[in-house]
């Protein structure tokens, strides 16, 4: 609970109301008055309608699609509290948008998640708060602090009471390995692997499953699904290596293009999202279930705000 009075602010933009509502709920706290909007023209319109002078200010603003008007929402809202000389500013961005850009994949690529991160602290961030980077290498990216929270945690208590000698973790790619074999090693069971090729951005082929997924019920484990490709072709890959049983799960539910009809027609039985993304009503099949980051995000703040360690969230 916040005990410092009225220092702290929490100001939320228009990509995930809901999640912002919530973590300020969890710390008794009512969301900061900021005007947000768009001029004629189509420029982003943002005016703080109370003081914020020295103040502890936390903006919550996912990148998520329209992925460009939410960045430049969260960029101006930093840079009007700056302007109006905040204490401190705390970009609390639950998905990080442009993350799989992270490197030069060919001749003539930008890195623009090298590049967004330039811009926010550019607007004037004192400091950053995400959660599972597509890439964790990023937090390098900035000059400022990164706080790269955990979505594990959340999904592996979720599933925790299905684990028997029956179940097994799933990465559904070499590039989840790590993230997958935590939940593993969390839930006590058995890892295998998808492996696969991509020819094309967003066109993936399954090559082999390494480990034993016969007789088992897989829990694939992921951090993005887009267009959903990767983790449907994954599952029918494991249905054909004789799995019994197909669940998955992910941090950032993108679920762009063909995503919600693949999902439909795939033998993933249920699938378990986390809600740093909204996920409209016209998209939430009757497989799909929605876990809340709010606790996860307010105690981080909170241990921001009073400068208290980190570890125990991540934990």
């Amino acid at each position: 609970m916040i005990t410092h009075g009225n220092e702290i602010k929490i100001f939320a933009g228009n990509s995930n109301r809901a999640l912002s509502e919530e973590i300020a709920k969890k710390l008794d706290l009512e969301l900061g008055d900021v005007e947000l909007g768009k001029f004629s023209d189509g420029e982003t319109s943002v005016h703080i309608a109370e003081t914020v002078r020295g103040r502890d200010l936390f903006i919550i603003q996912s990148t998520s699609a329209p992925v460009n008007d939410n960045l430049m929402e969260l960029l101006i809202m930093i840079d009007a509290a700056k302007r109006a000389s905040a204490g401190r500013v705390t970009a609390v961005i639950p998905y990080f948008g442009y993350a799989r850009q992270d490197r030069k994949a060919r001749s003539r690529d930008p890195i623009t998640a090298k590049l967004v991160a330039d811009l926010i602290e550019s607007a004037g961030a004192d400091r950053v708060l995400t959660m599972d980077l597509h890439a964790a290498q990023i937090q390098g990216f900035f000059k400022i602090p990164v706080d790269n929270l955990v979505g594990g945690p959340t999904l592996y208590r979720y599933f925790a009471k299905e684990v028997n000698e029956d179940f097994v973790v799933v990465s559904p790619d070499i590039g989840s390995v790590t993230r997958s074999r935590k939940v593993a090693e969390k839930l006590g069971c058995s890892l295998a692997i998808v492996d696969k090729r991509r020819p094309k951005a967003n066109v993936m082929e399954v090559m082999n499953i390494i480990g034993n997924v016969e007789g088992k019920n897989c829990l694939m484990v992921d951090d993005i699904i887009d267009t959903a490709g990767t983790i449907t072709q994954g599952a029918q890959a494991l249905y054909d290596a004789g799995a019994k049983e197909i669940k998955a799960c992910c941090t950032h539910a993108v679920l762009s293009g063909p995503a919600v009809e693949r999902l439909a027609n795939s033998r993933i039985s249920e699938l378990v999202m986390l809600d740093t993304i909204p996920v409209p009503p016209e998209k939430m099949l009757p497989n799909m279930k929605i876990l809340s980051t709010a606790q996860i995000f307010a105690a981080a703040i909170q241990n921001v705000y009073l400068d208290k360690p980190m570890s125990k969230i991540y934990d």
